[in-house]
């Protein structure tokens, strides 16, 4: 009698250990959840991606500075710190503003959208 109560008890445990795990599958491939784990892996590569990219730009530029350093020593070239810093300009010139000409000291601006 005892032998046939523990083998029923196993068995039905056995049989709702079965039944929960084949129900938490289920649920882990319906189509939210299969779209929600894609998209949390998506965030992570993401990150991941991002952290490298980070780390690889900064590295580009302590190496770009280190080297920068060498060649300034190898060409003895010193930046004096009583100068200011040199200026910039822009590669492409500003389109909007008009062109103006200078003809026997009287300046023309040249506008094509002027009335004329």
């Amino acid at each position: 009698m005892f032998r046939r109560t523990f083998w029923f008890t196993t068995g039905v445990a056995a049989g709702v250990w079965a039944t929960t795990k084949v129900n938490r599958k289920l649920k882990q491939l319906t189509p939210e959840s299969l779209a929600a784990t894609a998209a949390n892996k998506a965030i992570e590569a993401g990150h991941r991606l991002k952290d490298r990219a980070v780390g690889f730009a900064l590295d580009v530029r302590a190496n770009m500075a280190q080297r920068e350093a060498e060649l300034q020593d190898a060409l003895g070239l010193h930046a004096d710190p009583e100068l200011p810093p040199t200026r910039r300009y822009p590669a492409i010139e500003n389109r909007n503003k008009p062109k103006t000409y200078v003809i026997d000291n009287t300046t023309y601006s040249y506008n094509r959208n002027e009335d004329h």
